[in-house]
């Protein structure tokens, strides 16, 4: 990986630790915790490919597995969050570009029901049955909504920064370019502003205005004389 890779990557993996642990935990939601790391994996996974995901994956999970108060074995997210990180890569559009938000949020879903399996079946070869008492169908619905609720906020913000630290031409402030961006094409799938379009708009509207008040000047001076 690249220099700017690994220290976007580091950067927003502890940020997203440390808020998962000292404020999404603690907010003693029924069922399972929104997971912010995961998000951040995918949000990452989405822009630099299946090699890249598995590798921030496996690192955001070691990093998970050793942070207090971590209570299982080393190794065990980080197994789970490298195989999510890779499956999630392979979802990375050729050129890069995606104009509707569907295809993430597929991806987010699957993610959120595929750890939590993955999670509960390591923990189970190892003999940890906690998943069993708590109810495994109701930690994949609750997984599932709470990434959904969440991934709009988050996985935009993710592929927009690693974007810029790639000099990734999509990232350009070029209105084009960002009309075509997959972080775009998400919120303006989501909420049906054309992110891009906006400046051009704004301009058309200049335009048309000073060509009629050149009109109305016009029209004036012609009475006038």
């Amino acid at each position: 990986m690249r220099v700017n890779r690994i220290l976007l990557s580091s950067a927003l993996i502890v940020v997203a630790l440390v808020i998962q642990v000292s404020v999404l935990a603690r907010l003693h939601l029924p069922g399972a915790v929104p997971d912010l790391l995961l998000l951040t994996v995918l949000g990452l996974a989405l822009v630099y490919g299946h090699v890249g995901g598995a590798l921030v994956g496996f690192a955001a999970g070691l990093l998970a597995d050793l942070a207090p108060p971590a209570d299982h074995a080393a190794g065990r997210y980080a197994l789970v969050l490298c195989v999510i990180g890779y499956l999630a890569g392979l979802a990375k559009p050729e050129n890069g570009r995606l104009k509707s938000a569907t295809g993430p949020m597929v991806v987010v879903v699957a993610a959120a029901i595929g750890t939590t399996l993955l999670y509960a079946g390591v923990g189970a070869l190892v003999g940890d049955t906690a998943a069993r008492h708590v109810g495994l169908p109701s930690l994949l619905f609750t997984a599932a909504l709470y990434d959904m609720l969440l991934a709009p906020f988050v996985v935009p913000g993710i592929m927009a920064l690693a974007r810029r630290a790639e000099n990734d031409p999509l990232a350009e402030t070029g209105s084009a370019a960002k009309s075509a961006d997959i972080s775009s094409g998400w919120l303006s799938s989501g909420t049906g502003l054309k992110i891009g379009g906006q400046r051009g708009g704004l301009g058309s509207l200049k335009t048309k205005a000073r060509t009629r008040t050149a009109r109305v000047g016009r029209i004036k001076g012609v009475k006038r004389l």
